[in-house]
C-alpha cells in the first residue's frame, strides 16, 4: 500500500478519536482542543495525500475511492458532533449529508459498471471549506466578527454542497443510464 493510501486510512482511524474528544468537551472544556488539533491534522492529511498521489504518480482505484469516502466520514462526522453540540443549525447538515449520500449511490452504480468517479474540483473546494468551518466552529470564540464569519462558512459550504451535487449528477448522469 502506497503512501497517500496509508495517509487516507490514518485519517478514517482519527476520525473515532476526534468524536470522543468533540462529545467529551462539554465536560471536559480542554476536550475541544485535541478534538480541534485532531480534525486539523485528519484534514492535512487529506491535502497532503492528494498531492503525494498526484506527485509521484500514486494515483490509485482505491485511493479514488477510499479519499472520498474518508473525507465524508470525517466532515459528516464532526457536523453530526456539532448539531449535538448545537454549534451548527441542523438543515445546514441535513443538506450536506444527503449530498454524501446521493454522491455515495452514484458511486456504488458506476462501481457496478467497472467505473470509478472521481472527486471533481468544485467537491475538492466544498470540502476543504467544509473542514475549515468545522474548525471555526470548534473554535467557537465569543467575538462578533467570529460568529459573521462561520455562519458565512455554513452558507458556503451549503452552496458548494449544492453546485458539487448538480455539476456531479450532469457530469456523470451517463452512469444511470438503463438504471431507471
Amino acid at each position: 500500500m502506497n503512501l497517500p493510501n496509508r495517509l487516507t486510512l490514518v485519517r478514517v482511524c482519527l476520525i473515532p478519536i476526534y468524536v470522543v474528544f468533540q462529545l467529551l468537551y462539554p465536560n471536559l472544556y480542554w476536550a475541544k482542543y485535541v478534538a480541534m488539533a485532531v480534525f486539523i491534522i485528519a484534514s492535512l492529511t487529506d491535502m497532503l495525500d492528494g498531492k503525494i498521489a498526484r506527485k509521484y504518480n500514486l494515483v490509485t482505484n482505491f485511493g479514488k475511492f477510499m479519499d472520498p469516502l474518508a473525507d465524508k466520514l470525517l466532515v459528516c462526522s464532526a457536523l453530526i458532533c456539532l448539531v449535538y453540540l448545537n454549534m451548527i443549525p441542523v438543515w445546514a447538515v441535513l443538506i450536506i449529508v444527503a449530498r454524501e449520500f446521493v454522491i455515495s449511490g452514484f458511486r456504488l452504480v458506476a462501481a457496478e459498471k467497472g467505473l470509478v468517479l472521481a472527486a471533481s474540483k468544485t467537491a475538492k473546494v466544498k470540502t476543504a471549506v467544509q473542514m475549515v468551518m468545522v474548525v471555526s466552529l470548534m473554535w467557537d470564540i465569543a467575538v462578533p466578527f467570529h460568529r459573521i464569519l462561520s455562519l458565512v462558512l455554513i452558507i458556503a459550504s451549503v452552496v458548494l454542497t449544492v453546485v458539487s451535487l448538480a455539476e456531479y449528477l450532469v457530469k456523470n448522469w451517463s452512469v444511470m443510464d438503463g438504471e431507471m
